[in-house]
């Protein structure tokens, strides 16, 4: 019975330990990581998205709580105004999460673009969500209070042939970001006005 006791001790010590660790260089390297999906997988969407800006967006960014959730906000200054901000939303494909970024003018609460940031489809069918842009480009000039859905469920998207679950989870995404833009619209326009000063 000792000797039990001795092992649940030991094991307790041990997995305390090791969690410790863990935490430690999580929380070390957070912003390595964070600096890293800028560069390399959130960046791109961004830069793409926010064409043509006079400032940095990705340096030009600020974040919101919104329940347990936090999101990034990344600010572009087109035309000599802050007007125009692009943010990360999730919709459910068929191999995984989608992560799409949106942009809206909050002039006229109108998408400026769309982009595929993260997925886990099927090379040559719902890959061709990120790869190609012709799904992305359909909802350039959508209002934020226009309904978002593939012409297979009545809306006015487009499905890219072979992937419609890929195609109705980007939908799905941008109709998330466009529900949380109005939700969090009064927050976003205080914080926008920080910038282009």
């Amino acid at each position: 019975m000792n000797d039990m006791i001795k092992m649940v001790v030991v094991l307790t010590v041990l997995s305390s330990v090791a969690g410790g660790v863990l935490a430690a260089v999580n929380k070390g390297t957070a912003s390595q990581i964070e600096a890293q999906q800028l560069t390399f997988v959130k960046g791109p969407a961004i830069m793409s998205i926010l064409e043509g800006s006079t400032n940095n967006p990705i340096e030009d960014r600020f974040k919101i709580l919104d329940g347990d959730a936090e999101t990034s906000f990344f600010v572009g200054e087109i035309g000599g105004k802050a007007n125009t901000i692009a943010f990360e939303a999730f919709g459910k494909g068929f191999g995984g999460d989608i992560g799409v970024m949106v942009g809206i003018n909050m002039d006229d609460d109108k998408l400026v673009g769309a982009a595929v940031t993260v997925h886990s489809e099927t090379p040559g069918l719902g890959a061709n969500a990120k790869d190609k842009p012709d799904l992305a480009v359909q909802f350039q000039g959508l209002s934020v209070t226009d309904p978002v859905s593939v012409t297979k469920d009545g809306g006015k998207i487009n499905a890219i042939s072979g992937a419609t679950i890929t195609s109705r989870a980007v939908c799905d995404a941008v109709g998330n970001a466009l529900t949380a833009y109005q939700k969090m619209k009064p927050q976003l326009q205080q914080e926008i006005q920080k910038f282009g000063k």
